[in-house]
């Protein structure tokens, strides 16, 4: 990290985000941008004291830093860890790794892996059985590819105590055999977090979590992103971003906004008191650095594990309940928004976004009008009707670019089976209606990379397989709109606009450096670009 106190950055191509304005020159002031213009136009302001250094950037390509719009950061830095099964083709392969990792590892308690897609299952049915053919001696617990799914063996099973007699939980459900009632080796939405999540938190140290933090942070800045919105929050995880923000007194690597995560307990009380939590958070953890500002509901679950809500049933008959029924959905969301919380409900399913709309337009009700910021996250199928009333109510479509790439969509375009495929992902139709979009990874369920999100995002094309056809490249975004949804309206997202998402006077020096220009070069060049520098604050934490 190199502190500048005042720093002229020239001899650039500078992409502000802030219209159709670009720059050549960037004058720094302690953690401020002092001025953001033409190279002469910076000298000039620069009167004549002479800055503390001059950086040449040989006509390099420069953007504000990356905000990913939707992440679990600490999860992130886990996952790092975990056995990576994303581009697994196959059981076999999938076995094959958990057995190395199990033999390279003897006395690792348990192994963790993550990623898997269902499409690489027999059946789309993952069992216990299937795990304990090589690794049957220690627990091992798989995460799916979107984290609303979690694969276990036989080992995990007994760690977690779960059998027959094992109730499901409320929006989550034990996969069992239809014959013998015994769990079958697959824990479905809060059925993983109340049973699966708890047993590995109690097994995961504070000195571990922060190392998953710094993790993620060096991942991340390396990558160019410079903040984070940190969906679904909780205790231990606070934890470790507050001992990171005392290490570093008063700041972070990079910058953490976060909304903290209500999960439903079928208690009016209960679940009104995580909102009080959250509001008292949010006045207590309130620094430049890190924020607690807003709340995150699931309301449904996913399409790959037909989990999501939807309108009409899956493929194969089947349709999945709300994890929120409107009845305890609606008081908390009024709650949080009388208490002037962002409140961020997850809604993949066409139906679930209607609810969820339902509940953000009861809140305007309740509490009257005023400029709010909530936020409905994926939104992978959802009606053109609910998109006009989302961008009439002035709700932030957050949707990741990556989700849609056509490597990880076979499985969930035959989840559906019918024309709702052909509408999946539809950004442009939510920027057609006037909606503010922001973009996102969240990772850990999809590469943290934003260059590559970027070309899935402009291209519809795969990061991943370039063989694929572009999953339905009609609703491929501009380059400029898609760098300025993953800047600027990120930070609008999250109420930082004044301050974040754009380069000009008077904003914080959060910019990266590529070593590409990919107005220049082609949006292939997403896939190949690197980042050569990444500032926050005026400060060089990266250089690649």
């Amino acid at each position: 990290m190199t502190t500048l106190p005042r720093t002229l950055y020239r001899n650039a191509k500078i992409f502000t985000a802030a219209g159709p304005a670009e720059a050549e020159a960037m004058l720094i002031e302690g953690e401020r941008l002092a001025f953001v213009g033409s190279e002469a136009e910076t000298l000039r302001m620069a009167g004549q004291a002479v800055p503390a250094a001059v950086v040449d950037l040989g006509g390099a390509f420069v953007l504000p830093g990356f905000i990913d719009a939707h992440t679990h950061i600490v999860m992130m830095g886990q996952t790092m860890q975990k056995v990576a099964l994303r581009d697994a083709a196959n059981l076999e392969e999938i076995q094959l790794r958990l057995k190395e990792a199990a033999a390279a590892n003897p006395e690792a308690p348990r192994i963790l892996g993550t990623s898997w897609l269902f499409s690489a299952i027999p059946g789309g049915a993952p069992t216990a059985a299937m795990i304990d053919a090589v690794v049957p001696d220690r627990p091992v617990y798989l995460d799916a590819n979107d984290l609303h799914s979690m694969w276990v063996n036989t080992a995990a099973l007994a760690e977690m105590g779960i059998d027959k007699d094992t109730p499901d939980t409320l929006g989550g459900r034990i996969l069992r055999d239809p014959e013998t009632g015994e769990a079958t080796g697959l824990l479905e939405e809060t059925a993983m977090h109340e049973y699966a999540w708890p047993k590995l938190a109690s097994m995961t140290t504070d000195e571990q979590r922060d190392e998953h933090l710094a993790a993620a942070f060096e991942h991340y800045l390396s990558t160019g992103v410079t903040s984070g919105i940190d969906m679904a929050l909780v205790e231990d995880e606070l934890g470790a971003m507050r001992r990171a923000l005392a290490r570093g007194n008063g700041t972070l690597p990079l910058r953490v906004n976060a909304h903290w995560l209500v999960a439903p307990t079928g208690n009016h009380e209960e679940n009104l008191a995580q909102v009080a939590r959250a509001a008292e958070l949010a006045r207590e953890v309130n620094s430049p650095w890190l924020r607690v500002i807003g709340i995150k509901i699931i309301a449904d679950g996913v399409i790959d594990g037909c989990t999501a809500a939807m309108k009409e049933p899956y493929a194969d008959g089947s349709n999945a309940e709300l994890i929120w029924q409107p009845e305890f959905l609606n008081p908390v969301v009024a709650a949080a928004d009388a208490e002037g919380l962002q409140v961020a409900i997850h809604a993949i399913g066409d139906l679930a976004s209607e609810v969820a709309l339902d509940a953000l337009e009861y809140a305007n009700e309740v509490n009257g009008p005023r400029d709010r910021r909530h936020r409905i996250e994926h939104m992978e199928t959802v009606t053109a009707e609910s998109i006009q009333r989302l961008a009439r109510l002035g709700v932030v479509a957050s949707m990741q670019p990556v989700h849609a790439d056509p490597a990880v969509q076979e499985n969930w375009r035959a989840m559906l089976g019918d024309d709702r495929v052909d509408r999946a992902y539809p950004w442009t139709e939510f920027t057609d209606a006037g909606a503010t979009l922001a973009l996102g990874s969240d990772a850990p369920t999809a590469p943290h990379q934003p260059l590559p999100n970027m070309f899935v995002a402009t291209t519809r094309k795969s990061a991943l397989d370039a063989s694929l056809p572009a999953n339905l490249p009609k609703y491929a975004l501009d380059l400029a709109d898609a760098l300025s949804h993953a800047t600027r309206d990120a930070a609008y997202s999250c109420r930082r606009e004044a301050e974040l998402g754009t380069l000009a006077t008077g904003m914080l020096a959060d910019f990266v450096v590529l070593d590409t220009d990919p107005f220049d070069a082609g949006l292939d060049s997403l896939l190949t670009a690197s980042v050569a520098l990444t500032v926050v604050g005026g400060e060089v934490w990266y250089r690649g």
